[in-house]
């Protein structure tokens, strides 16, 4: 098997020139950064064989070529970094013969020396000068004692004599020889009160940083380094101690005098002169482990667990809100640009701030908009100008230019005050013409379409009348016209989606022109008069429209916040943290996935996509006003504004942003230059803790492309993530991930359509139904659609319904008479996943698909999910195992007769696997579903026909392949390292439809590797591929009750958790096996063509 992409851990990073150097698993990638332009990837090359790249280290100068020392564990080796043309890439190639050298101990340091030699500091304590030239030789070596166990190491100088070594030991507390006279350490610095993990040495400063697994960074002042004697208590002083991490820290590096750090908690954190947090930067999906500064430009490098790699450039400090001095006891703000504010007082005067002046003006006199006003506003295209609407605690509204607010429209609409207020875009109207909408006191909502033109009063045609649903808060906060046409969709304060038609109305809105039209007088303090009451006298003419389609409370009482559509879908907002995707079928409005942006996010007011792919997310976190970018996970603008209960408006285009809001009784003003963003990903973020389980979707043919094969996998952050795993690049680029669920993710089942007349066939790509369960006994499900897309960046697309979910403390809660039943334990997770195949089909009373699930409490659980009616149903338990139940696999049995029997395998901790015949719940559970409508008493599995003791311990793997004639291999890895396998032959009884179960033969190989056998596949030809945490890839061979090895390969990712395979004809006719492992990491292998065997196992 040979690698064919790999995603792991980032842990060195290396500034060599103009390029980038990142560590990954075995591998090196470069970026280039010159050029003007973003960072981009150039080269790529596997330098480690078996070992983690753990150090990068560049030889100091320019030039073309730059050489690099690349170590970890025992290995080194030597690259070249040449620049490919004036502005071409970087290319990395091996030097001193390519292969990596093994050397006798880990190597914890290496520092280019003069003569291009190495210095290199290996574990023990050992320091020596390495000439890696012709085969690589030791020039001289020494041994440092009383260091103890070492964690870090950091060398300075270039010749033997000036050459010295500070050493970070695992009793926290850093030493330091001189390798010339290493009998004895010549300083020791105390302080940390856990292992030192990280050094660095600024030799023209005389500054060592140190950090430390009990969170905190300490500046020392030693001086030459190795140089004076006696304790390096008298000789070397502490500077700083800096806590601020929240987990371990893991690189430090100075930044000038003062240290910057990464940690286990994903943050990189500058340090001020006081021991203080200087600077916070966060992005990375888990804990950092390397970090790298550019001497040159300032940037800086940092890389994680995520498999990420993310370049920061520097930034100058965030401004400051400013207190603007409000003439009037503010009551809302409006940004009518970046630095022009309204101000609606409480008296309801209305007036402008300019920032050109920093000066008020008044826009319209005192009284005029009420006690009660609202505000809302519009820019005009072509100018530098706002259309105002300001609508009136008694029924009025005033629609304005903001420049000539002595030309205003006046209407009365309510005879009570304007509750809801909001301009509405409308797809395909004239330029000067835009919609308002204007909610009432008694639900009632109305169009109003103002047309402006220069030199004029705005002038309005009422469009359309429309009724809320009854609720206390009855009005409308936002609305938007589909690009569909002849449909509106609003938000009201209760937190309902409605939707309403409004191509009925454009034609009454013609015949009613002469009647809605306003009056244009001017607007004068005190003028009552002068108002034009057509449009509350005449509004009958318009019929009350009902919704056509209403989601009630979907963002729950505190109210919808925003509406938009992008990309064909409607997206809407709300105070409940997350937002929401939808679309419409039928005239209906349909919910496919709900989001939760970012942890904390209570309150999210907007979205807005941007031009190149970005959506950032407009909300508050606490007290702070945020603006979130999903691209790079990380706040691009964090205001403390005290909350969002007060007015404030947000403003922003593509050269400046502005924020405004009330705090202590002023305006304060937030403004921003737009700049380059400070972050730039290089290498995409997976996942943020282990994956625990993956499975291949499919594969999408996409023009221009050779074939994309798309996976899905889960992960201890919660999270599902659906992915496309590149091998040109070697790369994965997440397309969508899954967030819904509020514990692990530790296992995926899939389901595909089994044709064109299944339901959720799509020929436009892949289609399937994916099941996602872990921790907290919850179940997702969903529906995806995978197609090519040749204009993006993964030539992929998907989509994403959510379907249903299940959550076993939910179902508890709707039980009767619960109190006499022992309540399920909250911790119970689910271990594994599998769809029982053959249920979707005619065969049963409806269309329910049935899943299996391995559960930690010692069941098996048998669920229904009818697609239709978007319902998810446990029908059916066991808890024969009396134990964690790890694995469960279904399969199908076919009589001659066309009879079917759903058959089920589980395996527990104590070795044992179990079979089922669960023909009969499922057929109970199919017509009592059928009966009662979707809703049923779990039933009872009954007992399993048959059980074997396959393993002495825990089976963490276990797989089935049907064969002729009613037989069923079945293979299980265990804890203990063994494979066993066995030869199951299922047959009926006469007379009866009862399944009889025979085992034909069985096969075990104690010890097949040396850690837990995780993974387990059975292939064509009696081939069987396991897979353990040990990190051996095995390919067996079963014939004649044996199993033979036929090759052994070692993968790069550690903790392997699952792996997943299939299979892809060549031209030739031969086959070539694909797999994927998980764990610390992901990683895909192929095999070359493999010859078919000539003997195969006995049947």
């Amino acid at each position: 098997m040979e690698s064919a992409a790999l995603v792991a851990p980032v842990t060195a990073l290396e500034f060599a020139g103009d390029v980038l150097l990142a560590g990954t698993g075995p591998e090196v990638v470069a970026f280039q950064l010159s050029g003007g332009g973003p960072a981009a990837a150039a080269g790529r090359r596997s330098v480690l064989c078996e070992a983690t790249v753990q150090g990068l280290r560049a030889e100091s100068g320019g030039g073309a070529a730059v050489r690099v020392v690349v170590f970890g564990s025992r290995c080194l080796a030597v690259l070249t970094v040449r620049r490919v043309g004036p502005g071409g890439g970087a290319r990395l190639a091996a030097c001193g013969g390519g292969a990596a050298r093994e050397l006798g101990a880990r190597v914890w340091e290496a520092r280019w020396a003069a003569g291009g030699r190495l210095a290199l500091a290996l574990g023990g304590g050992t320091v020596g000068l390495y000439e890696w030239r012709s085969g690589g030789s030791w020039l001289q070596r020494t041994s440092c004692s009383g260091a103890g166990a070492l964690r870090c190491a950091v060398l300075a100088g270039t010749g033997w004599t000036r050459l010295a070594l500070a050493a970070g030991t695992a009793m926290g507390v850093v030493v330091v020889w001189r390798a010339a006279e290493a009998g004895a350490p010549r300083r020791r610095l105390r302080g940390h009160r856990g292992a030192v993990l990280a050094l660095c040495y600024a030799a023209p400063r005389g500054l060592l940083v140190s950090a430390s697994e009990d969170r905190s960074v300490r500046l020392w002042a030693v001086g030459e380094l190795g140089g004076g004697d006696g304790d390096g208590d008298k000789e070397s002083s502490c500077l700083l101690v800096c806590y601020g991490h929240g987990s371990r820290v893991a690189a430090v590096a100075l930044r000038g005098p003062l240290p910057v750090s990464v940690g286990e908690d994903g943050a990189c954190l500058e340090w001020d002169g006081c021991g203080g947090v200087g600077r916070a930067r966060r992005g990375h999906r888990g804990a950092l482990r390397a970090l790298a500064l550019r001497p040159a430009g300032g940037c800086l490098a940092t890389g994680g667990d995520d498999g990420g790699v993310r370049l920061w450039r520097p930034q100058q400090a965030p401004p400051v809100a400013a207190a603007l001095g409000a003439p009037g006891r503010p009551r809302a703000v409006l940004l009518a640009g970046p630095r022009r504010v309204l101000l609606l007082d409480e008296a309801g005067g209305l007036a402008a701030y300019e920032g050109a002046t920093g000066r008020w003006v008044p826009v319209l006199p005192l009284a005029a908009g009420g006690s009660r006003g609202m505000l809302a506003a519009i820019p005009l295209p072509g100018a530098d100008e706002a259309l105002c609407a300001l609508g009136c605690g008694d029924g009025r509204l005033l629609l304005f230019a903001l420049g000539r607010s002595s030309d205003a429209t006046a209407l009365r609409l309510f005879e009570g005050g304007v509750r809801g207020l909001s301009w509405a875009p409308r797809p395909g109207q004239p330029c000067d013409a835009t919609a308002l909408m204007v909610s009432g006191p008694d639900g009632e909502m109305l169009w109003l379409d103002v047309v402006h033109r220069p030199g004029q009063a705005p002038r309005v045609r009422l469009m359309g009348r429309y009724l809320l649903p009854p609720c206390r808060q009855r009005w409308h906060t936002c609305a938007t016209f589909l690009p569909q046409g002849g449909l509106l969709v609003c938000g009201d304060r209760r937190g309902s989606l409605l939707l309403f038609p409004c191509s009925s109305s454009l034609g009454r809105a013609v015949e009613s022109t002469s009647i809605a039209n306003g009056g244009i007088e001017p607007v004068q303090e005190g003028s009552d008069s002068k108002w034009e009451p057509s449009c509350l006298l005449h509004r009958r003419h318009l019929p009350l429209e009902a919704p056509l389609s209403v989601l009630f409370g979907l963002h729950g009482k505190t109210g919808v916040t925003s509406v938009t559509c992008h990309g064909g879908y409607i997206y809407s907002t709300g105070r409940d943290g997350v937002y929401r995707q939808l679309h419409l079928q039928a005239q209906q409005l349909e919910v496919l996935r709900k989001h939760r942006p970012c942890k904390g996010l209570q309150w999210i007011e907007e979205l807005r996509f941007t031009m190149d792919g970005d959506l950032l997310v407009l909300g508050f976190h606490a007290d702070n006003f945020v603006v979130w970018s999903s691209r790079t996970g990380e706040n691009l603008h964090c205001v403390p504004c005290g909350g969002g209960h007060r007015s404030w408006s947000y403003w922003s285009n593509s050269s400046a942003e502005a924020f405004a809001f009330i705090k202590c009784g002023d305006v304060m003003l937030y403004h921003c230059e737009a700049k380059p963003r400070e972050q730039q990903v290089l290498l995409a973020s997976l996942h943020g803790r282990e994956i625990t389980c993956v499975r291949r979707l499919g594969t999408v043919e996409v023009p221009g492309h050779s074939p994309v094969n798309v996976f899905v996998t889960g992960s201890e952050d919660t999270t599902a993530c659906i992915l496309v795993l590149s091998e040109p690049s070697r790369t994965a680029v997440p397309l969508i991930r899954l967030s819904d669920h509020i514990s692990s993710v530790r296992a995926l089942a899939l389901v595909s359509p089994a044709g064109p007349g299944d339901e959720g066939f799509s020929n436009k790509g892949l289609s399937a139904l994916l099941f996602s369960a872990g921790g907290r006994a919850q179940i997702e499900c969903y529906r995806l659609l995978c197609a090519g897309d040749p204009a993006s960046k993964s030539a992929v697309t998907c989509h994403v319904v959510h379907l249903a979910s299940h959550r076993l403390d939910e179902h508890w809660e709707r039980k009767k008479n619960r109190h006499k039943l022992v309540k399920m334990d909250p911790e119970t997770r689910y271990m594994s996943l599998s769809v029982v195949p053959g249920t979707g089909t005619k065969q049963l009373p409806t269309s329910w698909k049935f899943l299996a699930a391995a559960c930690s409490d010692g069941s098996v659980r048998v669920f229904g999910l009818l697609e239709a009616a978007r319902k998810l149903l446990l029908v059916a338990e066991s808890f024969h195992h009396q134990r964690c139940v790890l694995k469960v696999e279904a399969f199908l049995y076919t009589g001659a007769g066309g009879e079917r029997r759903y058959l089920l395998c589980s395996a527990a901790t104590d070795g044992s696997i179990a079979f089922w015949d669960i023909t009969g719940p499922i057929e109970d559970a199919a017509d009592a579903l059928h009966q009662a409508e979707g809703e049923m008493q779990p039933l009872a599995l009954g007992i399993p026909l048959l059980t074997v003791m396959a393993h002495s311990c825990g089976v963490n793997s276990l797989h089935i392949q049907e064969r002729p004639e009613g037989q069923y291999l079945v293979a299980s890895g265990s804890d203990d390292g063994s494979i066993h396998i066995c030869l199951l032959e299922v047959t009926l009884g006469e007379g009866s439809a009862e399944s009889h179960l025979r085992i034909l033969e069985r096969v075990a190989r104690p010890c097949a590797h040396a850690a837990h056998v995780t993974g387990i596949r059975l292939l064509r030809h009696n081939l069987l591929l396991s897979a353990s945490v040990d990190q051996r890839l095995t390919l067996w061979h079963w014939a004649l009750g044996k199993l033979e090895a036929l090759s052994t390969t070692f993968f790069h990712v550690p903790d392997l958790a699952e792996l997943d395979c299939w299979e892809v004809a060549e031209a030739s006719g031969e086959l070539r096996y694909y797999c994927v492992l998980c764990g610390q990491g992901l990683e895909m292998l192929h095999s070359v063509p493999l010859p078919t065997p000539q003997s195969e196992a006995p049947q």
